[in-house]
């Protein structure tokens, strides 16, 4: 635990813990859990996991199973189409708005952050993959300050995330292309049109991954 986490409150530190178990693939699609056991994953008490896992399932997240269960959903095709759908509107656009507010030390964070995506899918390091790549993303839409497409994009990639680390199951690191690349040399020229161009391309090579893996 990083000692900023260590600062805020027991419900905030659940909530965040919980929250990457779901965006990097530590809780399954359609497996249950308690809620005592979320609360000895992340070493707090019922109260804090119970406030987080209300924020989890008000954003799709989580859904109650009954029992003191609680688990990720199981996304249909049709489903994942529509987040896909509103993914492809939203995100290209907190990239545009991010390139008029990002300095030179934004960028070279981002590209440490592309790094460890590339590191990550060489060592076949699954998590790792899902963590830094969502990093990248969400360190250049958060320098936007847009703040309800941000909440929109996270709801998005809570929804979105758990059938990418399913494709990921099955088909491991080995062919993940993205346009990190493209997005950051646009970033260093300030082009704000091609930053959101490499972006909805990023979005669209995952699409069509998880969509051949769901079909």
């Amino acid at each position: 635990m990083t000692r900023e986490r260590a600062k805020l409150p027991d419900h905030e530190r659940a909530y965040r813990a919980m929250r990457e178990m779901v965006l990097y693939g530590e809780l399954a699609p359609g497996q249950p859990v308690t809620i005592q056991g979320l609360g000895d994953m992340v070493g707090l008490g019922m109260t804090p996991v119970r406030e987080a896992i209300r924020r989890l399932t008000s954003q799709g997240a989580l859904v109650f199973k009954g029992n003191r269960r609680v688990e990720v959903p199981e996304l249909t095709l049709e489903q994942y189409r529509e987040l896909a759908f509103v993914r492809r509107t939203v995100e290209p656009e907190l990239a545009r708005r991010a390139v008029e507010k990002m300095e030179e030390i934004h960028i070279d964070a981002l590209a440490a952050e592309d790094a460890a995506v590339d590191r990550a899918i060489a060592q076949g390091d699954v998590r790792g993959y899902l963590e830094h790549n969502h990093k990248f993303h969400q360190g250049l839409y958060v320098l936007s300050g847009a703040e309800v497409l941000l909440a929109v994009s996270e709801m998005l990639w809570l929804r979105s995330g758990p059938p990418l680390r399913v494709m990921l199951g099955r088909h491991g690191t080995a062919n993940l292309p993205d346009m990190h690349r493209e997005a950051l040399a646009a970033m260093r020229a300030r082009d704000a049109d091609a930053v959101a161009a490499a972006i909805l391309g990023d979005i669209d090579q995952g699409i069509a991954q998880v969509t051949g893996s769901l079909g």
